[in-house]
């Protein structure tokens, strides 16, 4: 029977527990982050000693250890940000893992040896985006959760050699990773700084706008957990390396449960034990360590409704019963699986459309009877609620399970945690004879020091120097960089004498002269290392191709129809981006090339926007429209590097998340022309990250409604438990204008796209008009405009900014609340003043 290649196991862990529940069930690997630049900024945090640990626990068992290095990094950041790796890597991770392209080819500079995996964040999808990645010499790349089987399978064949990592198991973000926006915008916690405020686990309505009536409501981009266990051979089969279990945030009894799994189900893979599901049984302490509904995710495609929580985000548990009486304040309960003493019981309304819930901890447990299964049970529960009565027919669920907990406690209850990683052992030889000093030699590496007595040894009248003694007198390192090794008395002869107070200073003296030497190499080591990083910082090549003159400047409007196109190039914009994708349904081409002849011959240059998200089976639709030849607005890194590569002008736009000047240089080098910034930069971040062109070949949003989600998930289908993708008469004839409104009042437009996704826009349009004579100044002459919604005075703000821009051109001072009076104060100024 042929084997299946078995992935590696990729267990979270957020603590020094979770890292040894990982290794004792199983794990290949554990990913975590230390307390700087990683994709969790509350908890899951280990410190620096405790990252020493963790490596020592997971490589005493066979496993390697990856650092989250997963955020976007600022200008004024990096070097801190590449000094704090070091250090990490000082203390033995394996690998990072790096969200930030710039920091990619920083890493390789300084660390060459330490491995690099792309994270999720960077929005990997497809095949082209995947050769970006072994272009960069990523050795692999997380893969969107959103990806296929089929997906993962065109991707391998076009790019066999790239390492390829896909999550498996916890929670899924509803938005691509990488591409929310969302959260910084609302809450300035950025998704991509490692302060997700996770927006989408609110409750919201959605709207039709046109009628205002309400199409459905509850957690509506909540999505279920991931539990892909049935797909496991097929992953296996098609390639994967590495399968990753979400959950740097959760319990160690979580980490303990899931890996266990796992590692059972890869195993019987590795035995070659092929088609067997996981059993009901089997996936139960799944359900019950941590739910929220379970989803096998997207692999076998799109998912509906089914794909959401829809009433409530949190973790539900497993549901086992009812209750069908009281006795007193005590409960009667029929249920599936035993209650016990220390379990968590949850308690549902039955009701449909009800979410009323309660639920408490058990106190005492009385057994009634067990019939077929089912077990009657009067039950303590002290109610975290106020309500004091769990009514009759409610749904009882068990939200923890004390025994589940207890195993799960047990099973890593064995895996010591080391003492005093790191520090360096020291090996000591003794000498000495009756009436003269002792003599000792310190060896500690290439250091070496030697500490004579001051107090004559003498012959022993009671117990006499040896071995055991000096061990412990001379061990006594706690609290310094060393530990003892061997002691060697072969020079010291039998029989003497010396007071342990002197042994306590020969050792003081001896670590003093250690510790002095070692911080001369450390400093220099330091000095080495910050030199390094200093030189590869402050190297950027400025080089650009065909920069604009200080004069001139570009003002783009991004539109999603043709008509909007007119109204803006009326307005004064200099070039017209059209995104035919952004809604159904899609202009017809032969339109297209009537409005490029048409805005050509009022001067106006007509750009083609691409969607950032392109998955294979995609790509084919979208050949018709690359064939117009158009100069290009992207934020697909792969059809960047692509046609850009190729020579096409092509903008990376603000998707692309440029953060740095050193992503910058890259994604110029890749083949962009232009860099649209990241909206997620404040206007003095925006200078820091500009200044080595002087503005120039740069582009900011400087008016519209961002993105601020990018969704496989429709939430218009869902409402109507329609199947995805089949059900374009809602988006297109009965529902063409819906939003989201969060429990704030605030309302975000949701744009049903040409692939059926959604794109979530900001509740909002971000005006920079009073920020345009910053920008300028700092040599910054492209700037954009996004009009996405209905209803905009399209003509009308265009011509505002061009207004503005041509003062600014001709050294005048321009006015500067125009923009403000037609927007009427609904507006906001997004992350130009506001740091994430």
């Amino acid at each position: 029977m042929s084997r299946t290649p078995v992935p590696e196991l990729l267990a979270p862990a957020g603590t020094l527990d979770a890292v040894r529940a990982a290794v004792a069930n199983g794990a290949n690997a554990v990913y975590l982050g230390a307390s700087m630049y990683n994709a969790r900024d509350e908890g899951a945090q280990l410190s620096l000693d405790e990252l020493a640990l963790a490596c020592a626990i997971a490589h005493a068992r066979g496993a390697r250890v990856y650092l989250t290095f997963n955020v976007l990094i600022k200008p004024e950041e990096l070097g801190e940000a590449l000094a704090y790796l070091g250090e990490c890597v000082d203390r033995g991770i394996d690998a990072a893992i790096v969200q930030d392209l710039g920091v990619v080819r920083l890493i390789q500079q300084v660390y060459p040896q330490l491995e690099v995996h792309g994270s999720t964040q960077m929005t990997v999808h497809d095949a082209a985006g995947a050769r970006v990645m072994q272009r960069l010499g990523v050795e692999r790349v997380v893969l969107a959760r959103e990806n296929t089987l089929e997906d993962i399978r065109a991707i391998r064949q076009a790019v066999p050699e790239l390492g390829l990592e896909t999550f498996v198991h916890g929670a899924l973000c509803i938005s691509y990773s990488g591409q929310c926006f969302m959260s910084g915008m609302i809450s300035e916690r950025s998704a991509n700084r490692g302060s997700c405020a996770q927006s989408c686990r609110k409750d919201y309505t959605l709207t039709d706008e046109a009628t205002g009536a309400t199409l459905d409501s509850g957690y509506l981009i909540s999505a279920k957990d991931l539990a892909a266990h049935d797909h496991l051979e097929q992953l296996a089969e098609l390639g994967i390396g590495c399968l990753k279990v979400e959950g740097r945030k959760k319990k160690p009894e979580y980490v303990a449960t899931v890996t266990k799994a796992y590692r059972g189900w890869l195993d019987a893979l590795a035995r070659g034990e092929r088609e067997l599901a996981p059993s009901i049984e089997e996936v139960e302490p799944l359900v019950q360590i941590f739910s929220r509904g379970n989803t096998g995710g997207m692999y076998g495609g799109r998912e509906g409704r089914e794909y959401i929580t829809r009433t409530q985000p949190d973790n539900r548990g497993l549901p086992i019963g009812k209750v069908v009486g009281h006795e007193g304040a005590e409960l009667i309960v029929e249920t599936t699986h035993a209650i016990a003493v220390g379990d968590g019981l949850g308690f549902e309304s039955p009701e449909l459309t009800s979410s009323a819930t309660m639920g408490g901890s058990v106190q005492n447990v009385r057994h009634v009877w067990t019939r077929n299964g089912t077990h009657r049970q009067v039950v303590s529960v002290r109610l975290s609620a106020a309500r004091s009565r769990v009514p009759d027919g409610w749904r009882v669920v068990r939200t923890s399970d004390a025994t589940l907990l207890r195993q799960a406690q047990e099973s890593f209850a064995s895996v010591a945690v080391p003492e005093r990683v790191g520090a360096l052992r020291i090996d000591v030889r003794v000498f000495g004879h009756s009436g003269g000093p002792l003599k000792t030699i310190w060896n500690s590496g290439e250091m070496e020091v030697t500490v004579r007595g001051e107090v004559p040894l003498s012959v022993a009248s009671k117990r006499a120097l040896d071995v055991p003694q000096l061990r412990e007198q001379l061990g006594r390192l706690g609290g310094t960089a060393f530990k003892l090794g061997t002691v060697d008395v072969a020079g010291l002869a039998d029989g003497l004498f010396l007071p342990v107070s002197e042994l306590n200073r020969i050792r003081q003296d001896a670590v003093a002269q250690l510790e002095e030497q070692l911080g001369w190499a450390r400093q220099s080591d330091v000095a080495v290392r910050e030199a390094r990083i200093a030189e590869v910082v402050d190297t950027v090549a400025s080089s650009i191709p065909s920069a604009v003159t200080d004069a001139s400047f570009a003002l783009r409007a991004i539109v999603c129809d043709l008509d909007t196109a007119r109204e803006a190039a009326a307005g004064g914009a200099t070039e017209i981006v059209l995104d035919p994708f952004l809604r159904h349904p899609t202009p017809p081409l032969a339109r297209v090339h009537a409005l490029r002849e048409e805005l050509a011959a009022a001067g106006v240059t007509l750009r083609l926007r691409t969607p950032t998200i392109v998955r294979p089976e995609e790509r084919k639709r979208l050949e018709k429209w690359l064939a117009l030849d158009l100069p290009l607005l992207t934020g697909h890194l792969g059809l960047l590097a692509e046609f850009g590569g190729a020579g096409r002008d092509v903008i990376a736009d603000y998707a692309t998340n440029v953060f740095n000047q050193h992503t910058a240089q890259l994604l110029f080098e890749l083949g962009a022309s232009r860099l649209v910034a990241s909206i997620e930069l404040t206007t003095e971040e925006l200078g820091q990250l500009t200044d080595p062109w002087r503005g120039r070949n740069f582009d900011v949003l400087v008016y519209g409604r961002t993105e601020g989600m990018t969704i496989e998930h429709c939430v218009l289908s869902a409402a109507f438990d329609r199947e995805p993708t089949t059900c374009r008469d809602l988006c297109v004839q009965k529902h063409t204008n819906v939003s989201l409104t969060d429990p704030a009042g605030y309302t975000f437009a949701v744009a049903t796209d040409s692939a059926c996704r959604n794109r979530l826009l900001h509740s909002r349009p971000i005006d920079g008009s009073e920020y345009l004579p910053d920008l300028w100044a700092q040599g910054v002459r492209g700037y954009q405009m996004v009009f996405n919604v209905p209803g905009d005075p399209v003509q009308q703000i265009v011509r505002a900014y061009r207004d503005m821009l041509d003062a600014l051109a001709g050294n005048v001072l321009p006015e500067m609340t125009a923009t403000r009076r037609l927007l009427d104060g609904a507006f906001t100024r997004g992350h130009f003043a506001r740091a994430v």
